[in-house]
């Protein structure tokens, strides 16, 4: 495997790299520092981006980040939510079969929250992902989950990570009822080249590499091809390193690297 070849002790850009070591951009550490934030009051937060712009990874940095004696968070992620689902999911990660109806089930969520906060004195911080995919009855209960103690105050921090189609919808007058209770919005933008090279050194750096292996040149590819697309970056650069171990190259330039985006991914 190229991992011994450049003698690297694991893949470098692999999705299952511990998030203290990845790459925190300017963007990123904005980010966690205003989530930090709303899970403290108790926000309505959404995150967007575009494909491969690292949400799902900046989902799981924030939970490493949050005090687990003070917060627990709560994971979703199914394209097909509906209500009942979201509740039953909720009230299983506490440790609770839910209730059959809707409206049972969200009361029984209510009280276990009320609980935890009374007695364990934890936040609970639900994270819904691939929320561009969530249909408008589902939409409409996110606002109606919100309410508590008539509209007085917010019984979780809540947080919805979709793609850019998100925001956009949301800004349609159809959901200006949701909209208007969004306390907080965050956009993950592309990587600059200067990001994109830092991004590649840092985990090469995680991985233990010894020396460079991409020329500047070949960095220069790399961003124009991904596009500053963390994901598209993770997935050059597999490849690149693949083609330069299988074909004895230490140092990848921009003419493998072209090379590999035309016979390989294109």
């Amino acid at each position: 495997m190229f991992e011994s070849f450049y003698g690297l002790s694991c893949a470098p850009f692999s999705r299952d790299i511990p998030t203290d070591e990845l790459y925190e951009s300017a963007v990123l550490e904005e980010t966690l520092g205003r989530l930090e934030y709303a899970a403290e009051r108790r926000w309505f937060a959404v995150i967007t981006g575009d494909c491969g712009t690292g949400k799902t990874t900046t989902i799981r940095r924030y939970a490493q980040t949050l005090d687990p004696s003070r917060f627990k968070v709560l994971y979703l992620s199914d394209s097909k939510l509906t209500p009942r689902h979201f509740y039953k999911g909720l009230l299983e990660q506490l440790g609770h079969e839910a209730k059959f109806y809707r409206g049972d089930a969200k009361r029984q969520l209510h009280r276990e929250i009320e609980l935890m906060r009374g007695i364990h004195h934890q936040q609970p911080v639900v994270v819904v992902d691939e929320a561009h995919l969530l249909d408008r009855e589902m939409l409409e209960e996110v606002r109606f989950l919100l309410n508590m103690k008539m509209d007085a105050q917010s019984p979780m921090a809540l947080i919805l990570v979709g793609q850019s189609e998100l925001w956009d919808r949301l800004q349609l007058q159809a959901y200006a009822a949701i909209c208007q209770r969004i306390d907080l919005q965050c956009k993950l933008t592309h990587y600059d080249r200067a990001e994109v090279e830092a991004y590649i050194k840092r985990h090469l750096d995680y991985a233990g590499a010894k020396h460079a292996i991409f020329s500047d040149q070949a960095m220069d590819d790399i961003y124009r091809y991904s596009t500053g697309a963390a994901r598209l970056v993770n997935k050059v650069c597999t490849h690149c390193l693949m083609y330069g171990a299988q074909n004895g190259h230490r140092i990848i330039d921009d003419r493998m690297v072209k090379r590999v985006i035309e016979e390989e991914l294109s």
